[in-house]
């Protein structure tokens, strides 16, 4: 299942396995640093050595199943959040692309009212 899982999300064709595994292990360190913590600390909340979560996050070595179960744990993630595409933001980073995504529609009155309505609704729930 975590292969087809991996196969589903990046669509994997021949050749791209490396890049699988180096985008996979890039996601784990950007959420190790977000929360603060060296690779031995990581390691250690994980249980393995700091030379093989090394590994995971150049994309030399890959997590069996166990391992990563461990890691959403220490890093307090969903599956769902460690395989979408989209990051997970702080509140002024959100902030921050949104005002530079309207942005580029600062000439369209017609989307900029569609946003404003959608933004309106949503303060309002």
């Amino acid at each position: 299942m975590f292969q087809v899982c991996i196969k589903n999300r990046y669509s994997l064709s021949r050749g791209n396995d490396l890049n699988i595994k180096k985008e996979f292990g890039e996601k784990i360190k950007r959420m190790r640093k977000k929360r603060n913590l060296t690779q031995e600390q990581l390691a250690e909340l994980i249980d393995i050595s700091p030379r093989n979560l090394s590994g995971i996050e150049v994309g030399a070595n890959f997590v069996k199943a166990e391992t990563l179960e461990k890691i959403l744990v220490a890093l307090n993630i969903t599956m769902e959040e460690l395989f979408s595409n989209v990051e997970i933001k702080d509140n002024k980073e959100l902030l921050a692309d949104i005002i530079k995504d309207v942005k580029t529609i600062e000439n369209d009155n017609s989307k900029l009212k569609r946003i404003y309505k959608m933004v309106k609704f949503l303060i309002n729930e």
